[in-house]
């Protein structure tokens, strides 16, 4: 029996034709219809958003709503077809039930979680869970990054250069050694057993990367099963660094 972590709604197949404006992507449907559906990325979709893929879409009973499908899964590797999720709106909700579920024992001895917690040193940026538990014990910041690029098995983040994961990174090093700092990969594909930072889009966010780790830094590079039926948690990651 496979422990969903969160279920997907009734999805539909199709093609995708092309990414365009970020937002939208044109997939023709099993029918033959061509839909535009809305695409919740904002990335560039490294590797993940060729022309031709395999997706899955959900659609909208809000009979309002100016798109009515949403571009969920893209399926990726010929050789062993791998389903990546690509909408960026699910990681944070997933996280949250994993830690209600307690399913990280890396991130022992919370009680309480809440979500998008102003911080940093001009107090205009929010960390995406704040969690705190019994007096004595260090708060922690945990900030959750989606992670679909990969090398092979190796997943990598990010797919491109980040000037805000940049300063997420400064930000988080700045409340060490008085708090504790997390930053989760959440690699949304099955293929990848290993996590490293992608230096080659992003050589300033590695190295960022590798000097908040030596400041105290915990990462947590978690895989997730995804299918259309749902995700699940596989657990961590071996970090390449």
């Amino acid at each position: 029996m496979t422990n969903w972590l969160y279920r997907y709604p009734p999805l539909f197949l199709g093609t995708l034709l092309k990414r365009y404006k970020r937002f939208f992507a044109d997939i023709q449907l099993l029918s033959g219809e061509i839909v535009t559906a809305h695409c919740p990325n904002t990335g560039p979709m490294t590797g993940v958003s060729t022309p031709g893929s395999v997706v899955q879409l959900s659609k909208s009973d809000n009979p309002n709503r100016k798109l009515g499908y949403t571009l969920e899964l893209i399926q990726v590797n010929d050789i062993q077809p791998t389903w990546v999720g690509v909408n960026t709106a699910l990681p944070n909700r997933i996280i949250k039930l994993a830690l209600e579920k307690h399913l990280f024992p890396e991130l022992d001895n919370y009680s309480y979680i809440k979500g998008e917690v102003v911080y940093g040193q001009d107090q205009k940026s929010r960390v995406d869970f704040y969690l705190t538990g019994s007096d004595g014990e260090r708060p922690i910041y945990l900030e959750v990054k989606n992670t679909t690029f990969s090398q092979g098995t190796l997943a990598l983040f990010p797919d491109t250069e980040t000037t805000r994961g940049q300063k997420h990174l400064r930000e988080l090093s700045a409340l060490l050694p008085q708090n504790r700092a997390v930053m989760l990969y959440f690699i949304n594909r099955s293929d990848c057993t290993e996590f490293a930072p992608g230096d080659i889009t992003d050589p300033i966010y590695g190295k960022l990367l590798r000097g908040a780790i030596a400041l105290g830094l915990e990462v947590l590079p978690c895989r997730f099963h995804i299918s259309p039926e749902g995700v699940e948690y596989l657990g961590l990651a071996e970090l390449k660094i």
